[in-house]
């Protein structure tokens, strides 16, 4: 399988030198990230739609119901957790970090990236994905992927300055997304293999 991906990569190179696609490269990363003009994203979803690529059937409508649904329930939960948090503060216990407190929360932080980079090794070390894979797997991969990129915009981004009890819960975030990532991959590469 490894020499079917090399013979694609060079088909897909042999009509360049290495000088043109270096200089390709760099051109292509020096162009600016400026987001095209919404006309340009329907002219796209136009031709989509002529080429059956994209439905606009019930398919679609099921989707945004499910969106939908999902915006009520992260409501509905915010709403429950945060409820209660404009009480009278004579009613809740004041509480002092100490510095076995904060330094607990360095361990605990510490020990939330070293997990992370453990599981990123783990996930590095699982065989490719396979050409066949279900819809719904695909999905939940790239659904799983695109939160963790979030979480990472947000702990790497310098503009972002998080406090050292929110990075504590983004890792956390980062390192339960992570565990499902990997179980998700472990179960197809397994289902590959049968």
């Amino acid at each position: 399988m490894k020499e079917a991906s090399d013979e694609q990569d060079d088909a897909m190179n042999a009509g360049l030198s290495i000088e043109q696609r270096d200089r390709l490269q760099a051109e292509l990363r020096a162009l600016s990230d400026t987001m095209p003009p919404r006309v340009v994203w329907e002219r796209i979803a136009e031709q989509g739609m002529a080429e059956g690529l994209i439905s606009s059937g019930p398919g679609r409508r099921v989707w945004s119901w499910l969106a939908g649904g999902a915006i009520a329930a992260a409501a509905a939960l915010f709403a429950v957790n945060f409820a209660g948090v404009n009480r009278d503060d004579a009613v809740l216990p004041q509480t002092q970090v100490t510095r076995s407190d904060a330094h607990r929360q360095m361990v605990n932080l510490d020990d939330l990236m070293h997990r992370s980079q453990q599981l990123e090794r783990e996930l590095r070390l699982l065989p490719s994905q396979p050409r066949v894979v279900r819809a719904g797997t695909a999905a939940t991969i790239s659904e799983l992927e695109d939160r963790i990129a979030a979480i990472d915009y947000r702990l790497s981004h310098p503009a972002v300055r998080l406090s050292r009890a929110e990075a504590e819960i983004y890792w956390r975030e980062r390192v339960r997304l992570m565990n499902l990532l990997y179980n998700v991959r472990y179960a197809q590469v397994q289902r590959a293999v049968y």
